[in-house]
């Protein structure tokens, strides 16, 4: 049985230091917790509230840096692709691939990800029901490659809100792949003005609660000095709370595992009578 997966830190690639002063601290605890974690960066980011958001830096500026990230610190590193072009020149420098919520439905990009061979992690469309991400699934095994992960980060819920139904995270298992929730996205209020806003402060209740549901990993962003921080500004946990936070999902899955309620059916008990 797997070990809760952590996927975490900064949301984009902004510069060499802050990149690094994450990577290290992140690295860190998973030495310290004796856990899999996956490095979390954007090299870029496409989808924007804002022509004057930040983007990112230099592409193989930012590639580079996951790259050394990947080799200094022994970490599996993650990052976004956007168009199905992209998949083979960014492969080579991480080793998963993520497909961005509102891309979940593009073939193409999916498949060339799939091809890959790498890692794929599926975030679910603010606009999908958690059934529809087996579809989504079977397009990356369609190449052959079974590694595929489907991220839960929560519904469209009138403007500007998203919400989390934690049925959906039971309801995707269908999908075959292992089920992340996203602790930090699904807490963004989608371009609240210029940027995002965000409710940080129900991150960690959320997480203990997907957790307790009995998700197979959940995915953070982390940074050292989140309110000025060039990309989700309001809903980055800050870095010296990552310990704290990685601490107490683990602590819960335990109890969660050892006592086998993730594997809970009640559809499956025969009624004594």
């Amino acid at each position: 049985m797997h070990r809760l997966l952590l996927i975490a830190g900064p949301c984009v690639v902004e510069n060499r230091s802050v990149t690094f002063t994450v990577a290290e601290h992140l690295a860190c605890l998973a030495e310290r917790f004796d856990i899999e974690l996956i490095f979390k960066a954007s090299y870029r980011k496409a989808n924007r509230t804002s022509i004057r958001s930040f983007v990112g830096i230099d592409k193989p500026q930012a590639l580079a840096i996951l790259a050394e990230v990947r080799e200094q610190f022994n970490l599996p590193v993650l990052t976004d692709i956007h168009e199905s072009w992209e998949a083979a020149e960014v492969a080579a420098y991480v080793d998963a691939l993520q497909i961005p919520a509102f891309l979940c439905r593009q073939t193409d990009l999916l498949l060339a990800a799939g091809q890959t061979g790498k890692l794929v992690n599926i975030k679910k469309g603010q606009f999908a029901a958690p059934e529809d991400m087996a579809k989504a699934v079977e397009k990356v095994r369609s190449t052959g490659n079974d590694r595929v992960l489907v991220t839960e980060r929560g519904t469209t819920f009138g403007y500007h809100d998203l919400v989390v139904d934690m049925r959906s995270l039971v309801r995707m298992r269908s999908s075959g792949a292992r089920v992340i929730y996203d602790a930090t996205h699904s807490l963004q209020q989608p371009s609240l003005g210029e940027t995002s806003g965000g409710l940080r402060s129900l991150v960690p209740h959320l997480a203990r609660a997907a957790v307790a549901v009995g998700v197979d990993g959940v995915f953070f962003e982390t940074h050292p000095d989140p309110a000025n921080a060039p990309s989700d500004a309001a809903t980055q946990l800050p870095l010296s709370y990552a310990e704290r936070f990685i601490e107490q999902v683990l602590e819960i899955d335990a109890l969660i595992r050892s006592r086998g309620w993730n594997e809970d059916n009640v559809d499956d008990q025969t009624t004594q009578r």
